[in-house]
């Protein structure tokens, strides 16, 4: 009796996750940004914008554990609560992005007329390098955060769409949906009842990389002066005001740079994890 009633437990789903350590460590790592950026407040002591020109360039150590730059600030402070900029644009931009790419990709694979102008649209943007573009629109509409989210949501779009497009072209013709049109279902309703769900697998993984890919791209943005306006912390700008004192005063960018590297490791950690747990074929497998 009792190894029937654990048999549940044993297979549930949420075992496989915990068991994948790809999925687990970028769950880990992508966790602990999060969380440094939620209680920033409560793991710093000094104001990120507070200035001691007395104390500057001073090197880690007990009285500023990531150094001070040459302003006297807090790298830690700066770093802690540009840990807040740098998650909020990425979500920001793979909400955008996802309910856009979403949106045309299941227009564009649903309807025939539609394909062809959308995914030459698509295939404009993608036409562009990513950062090139994210510049350019953010030199026409003005440095702030909204206009950086804006920039990478038209930059990452696309991708989003094409892998939507590509699931929907195939689902399209499955028995599923022809029944449903039998049945009489609208359009609307096979879209988001029976296609849009049966996405939802290929969607998250692309989302992920759009995330990291989105941290990394407001990190440049920010670096070229295109990203939120100072005094705000940016992990960009950070790295921007420690780049002519590298030999002096190393700590200023590495800190910035390691935390970049961390979050945008873990994103894609998670994100090759939950291609493999979300994979039909590695489910047959492990059965």
């Amino acid at each position: 009796m009792a190894a029937t009633s654990t048999a549940p437990l044993a297979n549930a789903p949420w075992r496989r996750y915990l068991r994948h350590p790809m999925f687990l460590t970028g769950a880990i790592l992508c966790l602990s940004v999060v969380l440094l950026a939620v209680f920033a407040d409560l793991i710093t002591t000094r104001a990120p914008e507070r200035t001691r020109v007395s104390q500057a360039f001073t090197p880690p150590g007990e009285s500023y554990l990531m150094g001070a730059d040459n302003l006297g600030r807090d790298v830690w402070s700066r770093v802690a609560f540009g840990s807040r900029v740098s998650i909020a644009i990425g979500f920001a931009t793979v909400v955008l992005a996802g309910v856009a790419g979403t949106l045309i990709g299941l227009l564009s694979g649903y309807y025939r007329k539609l394909d062809e102008p959308l995914m030459r649209a698509m295939d404009a943007l993608m036409s562009f390098p990513a950062i090139l573009l994210a510049v350019g629109i953010t030199a026409a509409l003005g440095p702030s955060a909204t206009n950086a989210v804006i920039a990478l949501a038209v930059v990452y779009a696309p991708r989003t769409a094409r892998i939507v497009r590509a699931s929907t072209l195939v689902l399209r013709e499955m028995d599923f949906v022809a029944g449903a049109r039998a049945a009489g279902a609208t359009d609307a309703r096979i879209l988001l009842r029976h296609l849009l769900p049966n996405c939802l697998g290929p969607l998250v993984v692309q989302l992920t990389f759009v995330f990291a890919y989105a941290v990394l791209a407001e990190a440049a943005l920010s670096f070229l002066g295109m990203g939120p306006p100072p005094p705000a912390p940016t992990w960009g700008n950070i790295i921007a005001d420690g780049r002519d004192y590298l030999r002096e005063a190393a700590w200023i960018c590495l800190f910035p740079g390691m935390a970049i590297s961390i979050t945008v490791l873990g994103l894609n950690l998670l994100g090759d994890g939950l291609r493999d747990l979300l994979d039909p074929r590695m489910k047959i497998q492990e059965s």
